[in-house]
């Protein structure tokens, strides 16, 4: 049975960069990789525990059609910290050098399309699993459609 694991990777990477944001990874060159840990750490207990046979990473991308419909989206959030700026990069190379798919599209978010390929694989009768700690994502649960939720401390809900 196809199994599909679609990652929103902002909402994994910012969430790592938190949870050890009084104890960050730090490297002799001064790097902080607790966001890539963080990801990295996650994506390996997908691979090993649940055995997807696909899988892929979505990425945000710019400003949506959202930003241009109502110039004050997300207008009020904080930048992006410039250690997860500096690990993004990272991220994707080694998604890049595991032959993961990267999905980012101009102008849509990676929510956007998470849901879109989550409804279609499951209409399909593909078991689909949207890996992000962002509960928003529960509006898009269906027959075939599961929300995949790391739980702090480990293990996940879904």
């Amino acid at each position: 049975m196809d199994k599909l694991f679609l990652i929103d990777a902002y909402a994994l990477i910012f969430r790592s960069y938190y949870a050890l944001i009084r104890n960050p990874r730090i490297t002799s060159k001064g790097l902080n990789t607790s966001a890539i840990m963080g990801f990295c750490n996650t994506l390996n207990e997908v691979l090993t525990k649940e055995n997807p046979t696909h899988i892929a990473v979505a990425f945000d991308h710019g400003l949506t059609f959202r930003h241009e419909a109502y110039p004050e989206y997300k207008a009020q959030r904080e930048e992006t910290p410039e250690d997860i700026k500096l690990s993004v990069p990272y991220i994707k190379q080694i998604l890049g050098a595991m032959h993961i798919p990267i999905l980012q599209v101009d102008g849509f978010e990676a929510d956007d399309i998470i849901g879109t390929i989550a409804t279609q694989a499951g209409k399909k009768g593909i078991s689909t699993y949207m890996l992000t700690p962002d509960k928003d994502y529960g509006q898009l649960i269906q027959e075939n459609v599961y929300m995949y939720r790391p739980r702090h401390g480990g293990g996940y809900d879904i």
